[in-house]
């Protein structure tokens, strides 16, 4: 008796552990796809002004990236690769919103600190993330990258790049003209 209820509650244990794991895989079939809508989303910049994400990229390009956490390593590489290379891109056409988890004192902080030239959006609830599909993994978003031409996506970039993020989105423009 004891070794069937030691038997079943190594069953529910392991059974718990592997479904625990379970939202670290993603599953292809729901991610934003290229062909895909921007989606319909606002959400409040780093000064707490709503930006609707349809609105904005309506016309033209726009890169959708998202990080983790603001004032990180790799974060802080990811958003200097786009402010480094921002004559490249703004020559190009690219508009860009950065997304992440964090709140508006914390995007305030990090686009003052790096002088980011585009605004961070303070995706708190999550709708952003959500709206495009984007793992989130402990609260956070998982790193990705979105580029819309006049409201379609035309390039997805599931592992997102950090320090060649902007050389990645020139490079692919670059290409398709």
């Amino acid at each position: 008796m004891v070794r069937k209820l030691f038997e079943s509650t190594s069953m529910k244990t392991i059974a718990l552990m592997l479904f625990s794991f379970l939202p670290f895989f993603g599953n292809a079939a729901e991610r934003l796809d290229v062909g895909e809508r921007l989606p319909d989303v606002t959400c409040n910049d780093q000064d707490g002004r709503p930006v609707n994400v349809a609105q904005f990229g309506a016309q033209g390009y726009l890169l959708v990236y998202f990080y983790p956490k603001a004032n990180t390593p790799g974060c802080t590489k990811q958003g200097c690769s786009l402010r480094d290379n921002w004559q490249g891109l703004t020559s190009l056409g690219v508009k860009v919103l950065g997304v992440s988890t964090d709140n508006e004192e914390s995007q305030k902080s990090f686009k003052k600190s790096q002088n980011f030239p585009f605004s961070l959006l303070a995706d708190k609830d999550q709708k952003v993330t959500q709206a495009f599909q984007v793992p989130i993994r402990f609260g956070f978003a998982s790193r990705s990258a979105f580029l819309f031409k006049d409201g379609v996506c035309v390039m997805a970039d599931y592992d997102g790049h950090t320090g060649d993020q902007a050389q990645q989105i020139i490079n692919f423009l670059n290409g398709k003209k």
